[in-house]
């Protein structure tokens, strides 16, 4: 194969790849739901996290999900004032409405409102999906 021919193949598959490349990371959801807890009692942390991932993370029309702690990161402008944070995407306001009726969304706010100093809720809706 010539020089030439190689240089060509190079060109091309760069901009092939570039191409496929988006300008920004893909967007989660069209719904994003986003809350922060404060607990009672900080060592309870794990045992939340775990009743989300093993239930909450189940619930039909999830289509993006994420639970854990508090990552400390040193900085003054980021809020460190919450033990556990929860995110879930849906992709209609259907499937939110749904989630937010489901039985098992239900037991799991009951279980845990008791537990918490505080909530705090965070919905959003991404109108470029």
């Amino acid at each position: 194969m010539s020089r030439l021919t190689c240089g060509f193949l190079l060109v091309v598959c760069v901009l092939i790849g570039c191409a496929a490349t988006p300008a920004v990371p893909p967007r989660p959801a069209l719904i994003n739901h986003v809350v922060f807890f404060k607990l009672k009692s900080p060592a309870t942390a794990e045992e939340l996290i775990a009743d989300c991932d093993e239930h909450l993370a189940m619930i039909p029309g999830i289509v993006s999900y994420y639970s854990g702690k508090h990552f400390a990161v040193g900085r003054e402008t980021v809020d460190s004032d919450y033990d556990v944070a929860l995110y879930l995407g849906f992709m209609s306001q259907g499937d939110y409405e749904d989630y937010l009726e489901h039985p098992t969304h239900i037991r799991i706010v009951s279980k845990w409102r008791p537990r918490l100093q505080w909530m705090r809720v965070h919905d959003t809706i991404d109108r470029t999906r």
